[in-house]
């Protein structure tokens, strides 16, 4: 899972809004110690739903030009909690460091400025993987990063 969410630099953010409807966007992101992280601006609507709600869920989808079989593109949707980072925070300075060097720094660094902006955190507490016809996957283990098979049992389906 992590070799194939290392290719994608985006990821699809799934949130409901206050009367319940989901609503899909995407922002850059950051994966670190099993974590992925996010910076929003307020005025987005995946952000006033975030504060709202902190459950998500998070989407990576194989590029459709590159893709053998429409029908089975690769890809992992996980369901998350969500926690918005302290801005000035030590953890804030060190995932804005890791937008930095992942990203163009000097953006990063306009966006930093600007103080409607946010960080969040999300922790994946269930998901399922697919990487084409017959390999389906829950992700699971003890950091949520471990692929079993779905003829598996997976003790994490459903827990909020």
């Amino acid at each position: 899972m992590k070799n194939f969410i290392t290719g994608i630099q985006t990821a699809i953010i799934g949130t409901l809004d206050a009367k319940g409807r989901p609503f899909s966007s995407y922002a850059p992101y950051v994966y670190d110690q099993n974590r992925f992280y996010v910076y929003l601006s307020d005025i987005a609507a995946h952000a006033k739903n975030l504060q709202r709600n902190p459950y998500a869920s998070l989407f990576f989808t194989e590029d459709e030009s590159k893709t053998e079989n429409l029908f089975a593109r690769k890809r992992v949707s996980l369901q998350c909690e969500s926690l918005k980072i302290a801005r000035g925070s030590e953890r804030f300075e060190e995932v804005l460091d890791l937008f930095s060097q992942k990203f163009d720094a000097k953006m990063v660094a306009t966006l930093k400025n600007m103080t409607d902006f946010n960080l969040y955190e999300f922790k994946t507490v269930y998901g399922e993987a697919t990487f084409g016809f017959g390999k389906a996957y829950f992700v699971g283990g003890e950091h949520m990063d471990e692929l079993i098979p779905r003829g598996e049992s997976n003790p994490h389906r459903g827990v909020k």
